[in-house]
């Protein structure tokens, strides 16, 4: 339980600490400590969980299950991760005064903020938290996007903040609607906006009410999460953002929006007993998968190119939640971790490429793997797996869908075949032109690619192995989500 404090504790602690630092060369590796020690703690707790099952705390505030725990485990690593990356990624952009150092000090007091209200987002029993995480996410990242005040930065952070607001906004008239269901049910005022307790009196909520609440809380998160047609701001924040915002935004803040609209997906489901909220899922992620997988052949930026690849992923992923039972559920949450990690290696890398060359511009880019062999092959790997190629996670987690899409529509087997055939046209065409050829000018700077390679190995693992205990953890979380 020590270790679940610390958690918490530990980014608050870590923010202040950057206000000291945050501006100096030594904030980089202060900045890897912190998260590498919430990482560790976040195996503490999970090691807890296997022991002792579920657990509340802060006086039931908090709640700690086999679906969250998969979710507190990637966050510390991944931002364990991403800080690594970001040492050298935000100290070049010092050094070649693309930022000041008054900027790397926010930059690094933003990081540990947006790491302390996610880890909330993720921990927290009372669905009202939930929101006001959410939100503090949302500011977290709508001021680092435009970090480079570029017109571009500054147009995509403004146009992120007026659409995540407006989907907020629609949650939290989501989330007082299921409140004030709860409000007929159960007597104790204390309780009825915790998840823990809500979910134990579902079947008694009304369901006129629970129906408008779900529509209000699926276009509201659905928004964060970057859903068609509420994904415009997802392309240009992820675009102009620095890489490593860009690997925080698509490698944990999506998985947040999708943890919260699920939660709320469990409650709705016990309380209308029908498939309602199944068939939503299926239509807006099909919707998502189909439109990105058009949009992507279009795309000159590489930035842009990987962007469109994370609404058709996770259009894949809400399609897994909406045919729900025990198999369809694992390939959702297994599909989660795998593309999480899969993205946050994918933007690492072409982070790196962009300071090298100097450019986002695919036309521009040529012969990364002469004058780049690292760079080159992490982005050969990266786009194999991101286009599902076997034998990595990915491809695993879509193999499992299809089989499970057999069962449920042959239609939509067909449409899901057709759509992977598009996505992999398009990376093709895209792609093997930037590593291939003769190379274009190079700006030799120092490259951050271990981390990158790191998550490529856990996803080639996963591919081909699921550890027992992760396999374990993941049938839990199963439970829990149907």
């Amino acid at each position: 339980m020590i270790a679940f404090y610390l958690i918490l504790l530990l980014p608050p602690l870590g923010a202040l600490l950057m206000l000291i630092v945050g501006g100096l060369k030594i904030s980089g590796y202060c900045n890897i400590i912190i998260t590498a020690i919430n990482f560790i703690a976040s195996i503490f707790v999970t090691s807890y969980f296997l022991h002792h099952g579920p657990f509340t705390a802060f006086g039931q505030q908090f709640y700690v299950d086999a679906f969250n725990i998969l979710m507190i485990l990637l966050t510390t690593f991944t931002t364990m991760t991403t800080a690594i990356f970001s040492n050298t990624y935000m100290w070049h952009n010092v050094e070649i005064n693309r930022i000041s150092r008054k900027y790397l000090l926010f930059y690094h007091f933003m990081y540990q903020l947006f790491t302390l209200v996610v880890l909330i987002a993720l921990t927290t029993n009372n669905l009202g938290i939930l929101w006001v995480a959410m939100e503090g996410a949302t500011l977290a990242t709508v001021l680092l996007v435009s970090m480079y005040h570029t017109k571009e930065a500054i147009e995509a952070a403004w146009k992120y903040f007026i659409l995540s607001i407006v989907g907020i906004a629609l949650a939290l008239f989501g989330t007082i609607l299921v409140y004030f269901s709860a409000t007929q049910t159960l007597p104790q005022v204390d309780t009825r906006i915790l998840w823990s307790v809500l979910v134990q009196h579902a079947n008694n909520f009304d369901p006129a009410i629970i129906k408008l609440a779900f529509i209000f809380l699926l276009i509201g998160y659905g928004t964060k999460i970057g859903l068609v047609p509420l994904h415009n701001w997802l392309p240009d924040a992820y675009s102009e953002s620095p890489a490593p915002v860009t690997v925080l935004l698509s490698g944990l803040l999506s998985n947040v929006a999708l943890y919260a609209l699920i939660r709320f997906k469990i409650l709705v489901d016990i309380a209308l007993n029908n498939h309602l909220t199944g068939n939503l899922f299926i239509g807006f992620g099909l919707l998502s998968f189909i439109v990105a997988a058009v949009l992507l052949q279009r795309q000159r930026d590489i930035k842009r190119l990987f962007s469109y690849s994370s609404i058709e992923h996770i259009g894949l992923i809400i399609v897994a939640f909406g045919i729900g039972g025990p198999t369809a559920t694992f390939v959702g949450l297994f599909y989660m971790l795998i593309h999480s990690l899969a993205k946050s290696a994918v933007f690492m890398i072409v982070g790196n490429v962009i300071q090298q060359t100097g450019t986002k511009t695919l036309e521009k880019i040529r012969g990364l793997i002469k004058s780049q062999p690292e760079l080159g092959w992490g982005l050969i790997i990266a786009t194999l797996v991101i286009a599902a190629m076997p034998p990595f996670g990915i491809f695993t987690s879509e193999l499992m869908l299809f089989i499970t899409c057999i069962k449920f529509s042959p239609f939509l087997e067909i449409i899901l075949v057709i759509g992977l055939i598009i996505v992999l046209a398009g990376f093709l065409s895209n792609i093997q032109p930037v590593v291939y050829g003769d190379p274009t000018k190079i700006i030799q700077t120092r490259t951050c690619v271990l981390p990158a390679f790191l998550h490529l190995g856990l996803i080639f693992v996963f591919g081909i192995y699921i550890p027992a205990t992760l396999h374990n953890l993941l049938q839990e979380a199963v439970k829990v989500v149907i």
